[in-house]
């Protein structure tokens, strides 16, 4: 069995519950911009690449920062009433800490909400490195945000854990050769991430937190 030194978490759905959130934001924008409202299946669909992306495919080239703006403002202004971290996630990292465990964020978010969310939940210490949809070049589903944490570290896939709740967590995870924990608790895709066949698969934040702390090598650091 392998023993685990480095767990990365993806943010959205996995550690936070910011879905409710996320649209509110992305239907600031449409109402504004474009005169209309987008259902969550639709802004789900504009997943993958981080918001400035996004919001520049919907508004065009000219209207981006302005949007942008707006999105931001939104996000940050309407964040304490929206979003919270999932019950249990703190004790969660609190005890990976403990345990000397390198953590890392591995998200599509952008660098700007991504630092908000961390900053108001106040989870930013917990985590080594955050890497960001802004932060690579190819976004999930590749795993190249997987590697720069593999990079960073010097660490070997089959001492890392990705823990997740979207199809793409789990091809990335594949593609790099790390262990997947697939998290259902708040999950968009959580039929076609079943449909995966992922053999870790949790529906509560204390069914992964019993798994994953009888899968920490002894010294989370010490990589052999």
């Amino acid at each position: 069995m392998n023993k685990f030194s480095c767990v990365i978490f993806d943010l959205d759905g996995t550690l936070t519950r910011t879905n409710e959130l996320i649209f509110a934001s992305f239907n600031r924008v449409a109402e504004k911009y474009l005169d209309k409202v987008f259902s969550p299946a639709e802004i789900v669909s504009m997943f993958g690449p981080p918001e400035e992306v996004a919001v520049e495919r919907l508004v065009g080239t000219g209207r981006t920062n302005e949007a942008l703006v707006d999105f931001y403002e939104f996000y940050e202004l309407h964040h304490q009433r929206l979003a919270v971290l999932h019950e249990g996630i703190r004790q969660l990292l609190d005890v990976l800490k403990t345990r000397h465990v390198r953590m890392a964020v591995f998200t599509g978010k952008g660098r700007e909400t991504t630092r908000i969310t961390l900053c108001k939940l106040g989870i930013g210490h917990y985590f080594d490195l955050v890497v960001t949809g802004s932060d690579v070049q190819l976004h999930k589903p590749s795993g190249e945000g997987i590697r720069k944490v593999l990079d960073t570290f010097s660490l070997p896939p089959h001492h890392v854990l990705m823990v997740g709740d979207a199809v793409s967590d789990v091809l990335a995870a594949r593609e790099t050769g790390v262990a997947m924990a697939a998290v259902l608790w708040d999950s968009y895709g959580k039929e076609q991430v079943l449909e995966m066949n992922v053999q870790n698969r949790f529906s509560s934040v204390d069914e992964l937190s019993v798994w994953m702390t009888s899968r920490l090598s002894d010294n989370g650091n010490d990589v052999h």
